[in-house]
Order: structure tokens, then sequence, then C-alpha cells
């Protein structure tokens, strides 16, 4: 697999004023990168049980994920990236997942994290990706990290989990909150501690062997540390209300759409259960004590036809408020509070229906389900550690009916 006919280094592009061409463009672009995920579909199978005992994507897998593109796909296009619309870049997301989860995590993580490197400052951002694209940039959203002010920059230490993929990272970053004389920094408006991302060499990270989890047991979600590190200023930025270095409707309120890319998640964690379970019963599988073979049991049918129904809602969903994001994202209007809660109310909604649907999965497949061999268990012990993740809690369903409240 090459990536000769998805380059688009040099090729000016406007995602505001896109003509038929570009859109023809980007949809061949597209095209052709789920059809190179499909043709990896088979080894990624084959590998599963090496994924899993050995807790990472295989060093081969990733660079073979890198030709096909998957970790340019949200780079600025002014930098050699394809710079593709969020709805293109989510349908590759569910495509990876659905084959499998671990693998499909890690392209998600990587894939969003880039769209971070626009709040660095622009000589950061350019020192990124000065060899290229195919950067993997990954990290940790939480605010575990403290940053305190000395000369030359700020003086960081801590401890961050869940750094999904950090095995192969290129760059890495965490939230830290920032102090001067040991004492808390406020934002410039007041309120809150100012929080702050520090983005560094991967190199310049220690990582933690601590991923022993039930399940995404293949993306490396180690803790990673830093120890009294001099930081320049230049190697921070805010993730919450920072500029963009790059103009571009993917980069003005980028966490609006890490949510969206969570429902990505699930539902191709969810698209390769449904997907495992039609095989299992056109197996001619009959289960013990049942008159008829699964694929021809009334009951099996009803049931499978209903969670297929539910998972077309909530991919429906999905869409519906991917649409809703970008045009906002088009009118410069994105960058809303109201807007990232009626993304995480979205998200939590579409996980929690896809847990629904695999557990059914799960129950439907009968004893068999239960052995390390069958992919039904896998894709449980997936979609359950997807759901576990803050961004889709349900306290977000109590944001969202705060802000309807507020009219």
């Amino acid at each position: 697999m090459t990536l000769t006919s998805v380059t688009s280094a040099g090729i000016a592009f406007d995602p505001a004023r896109k003509s038929p061409a570009d859109a023809k463009l980007m949809t061949n672009v597209t095209d052709r990168i789920l059809a190179d995920v499909r043709a990896l579909a088979p080894e990624i199978t084959r590998r599963v049980a090496e994924i899993e005992a050995g807790r990472q994507v295989p060093f081969d897998l990733v660079r073979k994920l890198r030709s096909i593109g998957i970790f340019r796909s949200l780079v600025p296009r002014s930098h050699g990236g394809l710079e593709l619309e969020m709805s293109a870049a989510l349908e590759i997301m569910e495509a990876i997942c659905s084959i499998e989860g671990s693998v499909g995590w890690v392209s998600v993580i990587a894939m969003g994290c880039s769209t971070f490197a626009p709040r660095l400052p622009r000589e950061v951002f350019e020192r990124i990706y000065r060899d290229g694209p195919d950067v993997i940039i990954v990290g940790s959203a939480q605010p575990v990290g403290a940053a305190e002010a000395v000369e030359g920059g700020w003086r960081v230490s801590g401890r961050w989990p869940f750094a999904s993929g950090c095995q192969h990272a290129d760059w890495m970053f965490g939230l830290c909150v920032m102090s001067r004389d040991g004492k808390p920094l406020s934002e410039p408006m007041g309120g809150p501690p100012m929080i702050r991302g520090v983005m560094l060499p991967a190199g310049d990270w220690h990582i933690e062997d601590t991923w022993y989890v039930a399940g995404l047991r293949g993306s490396g979600s180690h803790h990673i540390r830093l120890e009294n590190k001099v930081v320049p200023e230049a190697h921070f930025f805010d993730l919450i209300d920072g500029t963009s270095c790059i103009p571009g409707p993917l980069y003005q309120a980028a966490r609006h759409f890490i949510p969206l890319m969570h429902c990505a998640a699930a539902l191709g964690v969810c698209e390769g259960t449904l997907d495992e379970l039609v095989a299992l019963a056109n197996t001619g599988r009959q289960q013990h004590r049942s008159p008829v073979p699964m694929r021809d049991s009334e009951l099996f049918q009803q049931a499978l036809g209903r969670i297929e129904a539910e998972f077309k809602a909530a991919r429906a969903y999905t869409e519906a408020q991917t649409k809703s994001h970008w045009r906002h994202a088009l009118a410069e209007t994105l960058g809303v509070d109201a807007l990232f809660t009626q993304a995480a109310q979205t998200a939590t909604w579409v996980t929690a229906t896809c847990v629904g649907v695999v557990d059914e999965c799960f129950r439907l497949g009968g004893g068999s389900a239960l052995y390390e061999s069958s992919p039904l268990q896998r894709r449980l012990r997936d979609i359950h550690a997807l759901a576990q993740h803050a961004m889709v809690h349900e306290r977000n369903h109590g944001n969202a009916g705060k802000v309807l409240l507020a009219g």
C-alpha cells in the first residue's frame, strides 16, 4: 500500500469555498483510504491475539497505517496533510474500529490529537511537521500535571493516565495546572485555575507500563510522566480557548469535534460485533435446546432486526450532529460551550446505545461467546472500555438539560 494516490502537499484548498473538483478529490481520497483499510483488515484480524497479548498495536501495523495516510487525515493541507472534512474522517475512524477496537482506538486518538497541534505557537507547529505530515501525536487530557513558572519557561512535573498509543508517538502532551510562586494562576478573565497543555517530543517523556486491563487491551494506554522538566513557553497551548495558528474549520474549535470521534469509535465496535454475530448465525450453528439453527429462529431474527435498528439510529444521530457541527465550523460559530455540550450529549447517547447492542449480541451468541476464541467477548470488553471514558459519562445529559432549561 502506498500513499501516492492521496498525496496533497502543495494543493491549495479552502474547505469553506470548495469547488466540485475539490469535493471529488476529497471523495476519491477518502474512498482510497477506506479501500486500503479494508485491504489491511484480514491481517489485523489474524493478529488479534498478538495485539492483545502484547498490549499494543505492533509497530509494523502502525507503519502500514502511516502509509495508508491515517495520521495525516486531519493535518492541514498547507503542511502536506489531507485536511479531510469531519464526516470523512469519522467514516475512516469507524471503519478501522469495526475491524479491531484497539487498532481503531489508537488511530482515532492520533487522528484527533493532530487537530490540537495548531493551538501551539507557529514555531513549534512548524517543528512538528518539518519532516512531513505523518506524525503521531497522543497524550492525556486529564489536568493532573503541575507547571511552575521559572526562568526560561515552566518547570513541569506530572503523571498522566490513558496515553493511548504512546509507544508509537512522535510527540506527546499532557494538561497542567499553571502556577507561580507555588500559587495556581487564574485564567485572564478570572474563574478556575489556568490549565494549559504541554507538548514535547516523545523522547522527553517516560512511559510507565501500567496498561493491564479488561478492554481495549492492545491500545497501550499507559501512564506517561515528566519530572522537573523545564519547558519553554512556546511548547504550551490552550486547548479550550486558544487560537489556532492555522486557518480552517477543523482547527478553530478542535475539542468540539472530539465527542463525535467517540461516536465513531463506538459505532465501529458495534458494527463489527453485529457482523460477527451474523457470521456466527450463518455458519448454521444451532444452540443447545434450540429446535432450529440460529438463523432460522424467529426469536433470533426479531432480536437481530431490533438491535440493527438501534445501531442505525445511533449512526443517524451521529451523522446529523456532525453535519450541524460542520455547518457551524464553516460559519466560524462552533466554539461555544452549548455546542460542545450538544456533541457530548450525542456521544453519551450513541455510546450507551452501542453498549446495549453489543451486550445483546453477546447474549444472542450463547455459551460459545464466553471463550477467548470468540470475537464477541472481545468486542464486549472493548465497548465497555470505551463507555468508561469521561467524555461519554452520563453527567453529559445533565449538562444538556441545563442548557435546555436556560433556553
